[in-house]
């Protein structure tokens, strides 16, 4: 099961690659004319679209074909998550407050293909904790941008202008609160300590809520959150604080 689960990462690492190079090539003409995405491999010109295309193409066609060599429910999810990025980078990302949406779908799919690639049961409470956390982290990134970009906002990202600070401050507050009381409600619910066999997940409430605290400090302080990914890796209080999350889930689930 570990190394299905290892074969599963890759793929969607492949997946998800092709995806944005890709998302990268509908986006040349306005990512050239933003001060960070300007610097990209295909927005500065190093590498031209038709390579991109092709190899975007291929990495893909040959991700999709190891995924259904895990097993088809497992491919199906591989091929729903291309045609939904497909769809965000033609049309969707044009949608406003759909756009944010299809992102925070195309975590959910990970996860799900994630259950599905070791035939385990999907729990309700990973979609729903997922669905709100990839919400509150694409909300973030759609702030760093407004505020980056300012009255080049529509140049870079028409949609952009379909947001301000105010309106996306409400979503993420609504979104944080959801997070948090969702994860509250995964801890404390019976399903869960039937299954786990503990009442004690509830202790690790608090590496979750100064998570999101954390986070976000670095959206409204440190004007970050562009590249969540960057923001997680290199943001010391949020790595050790992730680190003792899971030190502290293990011993609870095992020791």
């Amino acid at each position: 099961m570990v190394l299905t689960s290892l074969a599963a990462l890759v793929i969607f690492c492949l997946l998800s690659s092709g995806a944005y190079i890709l998302n990268d090539i509908f986006d040349l003409k306005k990512d050239q004319k933003h001060p960070l995405k300007s610097q990209r491999p295909i927005a500065s010109g190093k590498i031209s679209v038709p390579q991109a295309a092709v190899f975007s193409i291929i990495i893909m066609a040959v991700a999709l074909i190891l995924s259904f060599r895990i097993n088809s429910y497992f491919g199906l999810c591989g091929l729903g998550y291309v045609v939904l990025n497909l769809f965000y980078a033609a049309f969707i990302k044009n949608w406003v407050i759909l756009d944010v949406m299809a992102i925070a779908l195309g975590f959910v799919l990970r996860a799900v293909a994630g259950a599905v690639a070791i035939q385990v049961e999907i729990s309700s409470w990973l979609l729903v904790c997922t669905t709100l956390l990839a919400l509150f982290l694409s909300l973030g990134k759609r702030r760093q941008e407004l505020i980056l970009l300012e009255e080049e906002a529509k140049a870079h990202r028409s949609i952009l202008t379909e947001y301000s600070p105010y309106f996306l401050d409400q979503m993420i507050a609504v979104v944080t609160a959801s997070t948090v009381v969702a994860y509250c409600f995964y801890t404390l619910s019976p399903e869960i300590e039937e299954k786990f066999n503990t009442q004690l997940l509830s202790l690790t409430i608090p590496f979750v809520i100064y998570g999101i605290f954390r986070y976000l400090y670095l959206i409204h302080q440190k004007i970050e959150g562009g590249n969540p990914t960057k923001t997680l890796l290199t943001d010391k209080p949020l790595l050790i604080n992730i680190f003792l999350w899971f030190v502290a889930v293990l011993i609870i689930l095992y020791f």
